[in-house]
């Protein structure tokens, strides 16, 4: 008498594609979750970039601009002029607004960051707005043509551990500064030189700013950027800066 063994294949299927799936979906949590992790943090320390590699005399110029469009160009003409390289940091709505100076800003071959859509401050805001700040100014940014943008300053300066954690979730690095001349408040133009000139060192990222609130940048600028250069700095982005060697962070509790 023959036997013969059946196998029910549709059963085998099904078990072996609820396996396939499953382990399809773990990869792809994987794989965001590990592209999501900036190169700044750990899981138990959220930190923010602060400074660059002490070890090298490279120094990372950045603006921030959110309003106005008299002041931007000025200063973009200096940095032309000088042959300096720099950083910008720009509100999404602002971008929006002025896509011919954003146009001028890569042209120019300078590095694009950002602050959000709107320029207000994280700390006050649930993480539900502040993610849909965030999607939206990248959503924006990508309809301009820039959807690499990895680079984030939180509007205002001001930030804090949950801060930190969703903006990686969503591709971003947090960047802070070391030198900050307040350049936003018009102390005088000897005194934005004084401050940079005495604070500047290797690796340091400097703040200014280049929105209209800024009447004494472009001045300064005249005579900071040939200055930093006699002393030996070379202009780099912040991207150029996290490659050129281990940074200083700046860890939240």
């Amino acid at each position: 008498m023959q036997h013969f063994y059946v196998f029910r294949f549709n059963k085998w299927k099904r078990w072996a594609f609820v396996v396939a799936a499953a382990m399809f979906t773990a990869l792809i949590i994987w794989m965001e979750t590990s592209s999501s992790l900036s190169v700044f943090s750990s899981k138990e320390k959220p930190a923010a970039l602060t400074q660059g590699s002490k070890e090298a005399p490279n120094i990372a110029l950045t603006f921030n601009i959110s309003w106005g469009d008299t002041q931007a160009i000025p200063i973009l003409d200096e940095l032309k002029e000088q042959n300096v390289k720099a950083t910008f940091f720009v509100s999404g709505e602002w971008a929006e607004r002025h896509p011919q100076i954003i146009d001028r800003i890569v042209e120019d071959k300078h590095e694009l960051g950002m602050m959000g859509y709107r320029y207000k401050s994280y700390i006050d805001q649930e993480p539900a707005q502040i993610r849909k700040d965030l999607s939206y100014a990248k959503e924006i940014f990508r309809k301009l043509g820039h959807e690499d943008i990895e680079l984030l300053r939180a509007p205002t300066g001001d930030f804090n551990t949950e801060i930190i954690q969703l903006s990686e979730t969503l591709g971003l690095k947090v960047i802070q500064y070391s030198v900050n001349p307040q350049d936003w408040r018009n102390p005088g133009t000897q005194l934005i030189v004084d401050e940079v000139m005495e604070e500047a060192s290797n690796g340091d990222i400097i703040q200014l700013h280049a929105s209209d609130s800024v009447k004494q940048t472009e001045k300064a600028l005249e005579t900071i950027l040939p200055a930093l250069k006699n002393k030996g700095y070379h202009y780099v982005t912040v991207s150029e800066l996290i490659a050129g060697g281990t940074p200083e962070l700046k860890e939240v509790n």
